[in-house]
């Protein structure tokens, strides 16, 4: 069993769990149940943005622990004071270290899109999105089958969120469906962990034009988004190159305004 079938496995487990304990007619209570969402797309899209959606993550399985004594809301407000289009919110507790106060306390400091990234395997944990603020959920390729892509994206757009689907292969390139804007393309391996962005270039090459390309993991140079935008991306999932600084918010200044210095030599 690789990392990813155990991490799916026990969220299986854990979310029977919760929707046993915390049922839907409570999460339908919550304050940010009957909001409007931010759409993600468009900011990514903005022009007056980096197209950069900082991610908070404590802890991962390949690194182990991150920034363990991260404080969310600092670090959540430093990200936007940098410049960035949107937050992703790692909410899995066992394997990242996060949870789902992290994003109702994200949600309540910052007006902008949430991403609440966590691994979607059912209908409850949509509405628990939803529930707790987030503007838009991800759906792992990898994990589901097309049916489960259509039927958890056709409940997330009734409730106003946005989907996220994130591929890494040409095989789940397969599961896409046109009523998804958003598609992550995974530079990272999520089996063996190794960093490929050629192989995310070329899968993005086989999607729609007009579908938002977001680049995920690996990415901590300045020049990769560079890179990156040459073929289509505009969108750019950061995490780990900007939680493992003392202080995340300014090292996701310092890598925007070095995005803007390499834009002004090529213009």
């Amino acid at each position: 069993m690789n990392i990813l079938d155990e991490i799916i496995a026990y969220k299986k487990k854990e979310v029977a769990e919760r929707a046993a304990t915390h049922p839907v007619q409570l999460l339908e209570k919550s304050l940010y149940y009957g909001s409007d969402c931010l759409s993600l797309a468009h900011y990514i899209q903005r022009e007056d943005k980096s197209g950069i959606i900082a991610e908070f993550k404590r802890k991962s399985p390949s690194k182990g622990m991150i920034n363990e004594y991260a404080d969310v809301e600092k670090v959540s407000i430093g990200y936007m004071q940098a410049g960035a289009s949107a937050l992703s919110i790692l909410t899995d507790t066992k394997f990242f270290g996060g949870k789902n106060e992290d994003l109702i306390t994200a949600r309540k400091f910052n007006f902008c899109p949430i991403l609440r990234k966590d691994f979607t395997v059912s209908e409850y944990q949509i509405i628990e999105a939803k529930s707790i603020g987030a503007d838009a959920i991800l759906l792992i390729a990898a994990v589901l089958t097309k049916e489960e892509v259509k039927q958890f994206t056709t409940l997330a757009h009734q409730l106003g969120l946005e989907v996220l689907l994130e591929v890494h292969t040409e095989e789940e390139l397969e599961k896409y469906i046109p009523e998804i804007k958003l598609v992550g393309i995974n530079n990272r391996n999520l089996k063996t962990f190794d960093v490929d962005f050629e192989n995310s270039i070329r899968l993005a090459q086989q999607l729609p034009s007009a579908t938002v390309k977001i680049a995920e993991s690996g990415i901590n140079d300045p020049k990769n988004i560079v890179e990156l935008k040459q073929h289509g991306f505009e969108g750019f999932l950061i995490g780990e190159n900007f939680m493992k600084k003392a202080e995340p918010g300014k090292a996701c200044k310092k890598f925007i305004d070095q995005i803007n210095q390499l834009k002004n030599v090529t213009a």
